[in-house]
């Protein structure tokens, strides 16, 4: 019998699927926002997404805003795991190509099933080591065909911000569990916080370029979409679903978002670009799949006579 706390460990799994379809997105609406410096693209669409969470807060007074008063450290945690997450997430987009470059941040889900299992103290079977090898070699082969181009330089930087938004979500996402009390809706100050962090980052390192009409709709899809509703979607599913589910699940979104910038011409329909997804994605399915449970047998009640 399916009790009420499993039913709501899947029906807030069901809200990360909400998020993880509109991350799928992210990388096509980035490269939308080509000649937009990384920090100022990050500023405004993260301001999209607090104006969005105070209109729709403001609603109920100054009432509506209560939640918002909550420890340091969850503001911390938040502030580290978006702010520091997008930086580098689109520096990473800026600097190398946009499908390679998204496959190696798609290793998250990979690392959040690992990290998952030892902050709950288990053991890493073997199946998760091989995913993770599985996912590594993934990650080694863009790198190599990469590097084997002589007429291209192979951007390590944009490699390596890569991997680091990888670690730096799926570490949050396993951390953010600690504040399972916390609402949601306090995504939307962290928003804010991000939008100042990436403003001030902005003015010191970049030049100010005005988004013309694309550009800003690309922007304001961003900040409602990817940069917002998702990031709540997903405070409520870690906090309250099952992390390794979602880790299965967001491996849907790196084939979404590699068939996205193919299908507008944003990359090459290269046949050698399966083969790392291949590899990331079979990582992650024996990863995240369960031994089967062998059902003891018990004598029949009915008398075969």
């Amino acid at each position: 019998m399916t009790t009420p706390r499993v039913r709501n460990a899947h029906s807030a799994t069901a809200v990360g699927v909400i998020a993880i379809f509109l991350w799928s997105c992210l990388a096509l609406l980035t490269t939308l926002t080509e000649g937009i410096p990384p920090f100022e693209l990050l500023t405004l669409s993260f301001a999209v997404a607090f104006a969005a969470s105070v209109v729709i807060l403001g609603r109920r007074g100054l009432g509506g805003f209560n939640s918002w008063r909550q420890p340091w450290a969850v503001w911390a945690t938040g502030f580290v795991g978006i702010f520091v997450y997008h930086a580098l997430y689109f520096f990473a987009l800026k600097a190398a190509p946009a499908a390679e470059a998204s496959l190696i941040n798609y290793l998250w889900p990979l690392l959040l099933v690992l990290l998952s299992a030892f902050a709950a103290g288990e053991k890493l079977h073997k199946r998760q080591a091989l995913g993770a090898v599985l996912g590594l070699a993934g990650t080694a082969f863009i790198m190599q065909q990469r590097g084997s181009d002589t007429s291209a330089a192979m951007p390590v930087a944009g490699y390596l911000a890569a991997f680091g938004c990888a670690l730096i979500w799926a570490g949050y996402s396993v951390f953010n569990r600690r504040f399972s009390e916390v609402p949601s809706s306090t995504i939307g100050g962290i928003c804010g916080m991000s939008a100042a962090a990436g403003l001030l980052c902005h003015l010191t390192f970049e030049s100010t370029v005005l988004p013309d009409a694309r550009q800003w709709a690309a922007i304001v899809i961003l900040g409602l979409g990817p940069a917002g509703l998702a990031f709540f979607a997903w405070d409520h599913a870690t906090k309250h679903g099952s992390l390794a589910t979602l880790g299965a699940l967001s491996y849907l979104a790196p084939l979404i978002s590699t068939m996205l910038l193919i299908v507008v011409g944003r990359s090459h329909a290269s046949p050698i670009l399966l083969v790392p997804a291949v590899l990331i994605i079979a990582g992650a399915v024996i990863a995240t799949s369960q031994p089967a449970v062998k059902i003891p047998t018990t004598p029949s009640m009915v008398s075969h006579e």
